[in-house]
């Protein structure tokens, strides 16, 4: 499972709280990002598509591995772009995505009270303006974020569970 949505959007929190829930490992995205990448994102630079294709790939793949040994992952990823969510599933065809939905005074808020990311809070508008939010043929579920964690997490395992189930 994919945990997707503009930075500040709780990919992290939720992406833990949601693997341990269901006994799976979690890792976050932002960890696969070429170093470039990250160089760029800290200095205020959006990426362009080229600098994504590489790590999208990487992401597709670290979930199509646990897929094949039958284990469970969870890993964030921003995953914008419908464009960017079909590269994720040319590698894992089973993925199923969680998009973190809220709105721009939510997200602020999130991103100003956190520290010690390389994310800067002047990028949001720019995510924003890029996202494609989740389409329901896509396999997927959006998810409100403007309520309390715990609220977020069981939502979001039913749905999953759920949306499994009926993969199988």
């Amino acid at each position: 499972m994919v945990v997707m949505g503009v930075s500040g959007s709780g990919k992290t929190t939720i992406g833990t709280l949601v693997a341990r829930e269901l006994g799976v490992e979690f890792i976050d995205g932002d960890s696969l990002h070429p170093i470039e990448n990250v160089q760029k994102m800290a200095s205020g630079t959006p990426l362009a598509d080229e600098d994504r294709w590489p790590w999208l790939d990487i992401v597709g793949q670290r979930l199509h591995t646990h897929g094949k040994q039958n284990e469970g992952l969870v890993i964030a990823c921003s995953a914008l772009k419908r464009v960017y969510r079909e590269r994720i599933r040319s590698q894992a065809p089973g993925a199923l995505f969680l998009h973190l939905d809220g709105s721009l005074p939510v997200l602020t808020g999130r991103l100003e009270g956190r520290s010690g990311h390389f994310m800067p809070a002047s990028l949001l508008q720019s995510q924003l303006d890029t996202l494609e939010p989740l389409e329901v043929e896509e396999g997927g579920y959006r998810l409100d974020i403007d309520q309390p964690v715990a609220d977020m997490v069981n939502e979001a395992v039913g749905k999953l569970h759920a949306m499994a189930q009926a993969q199988s």
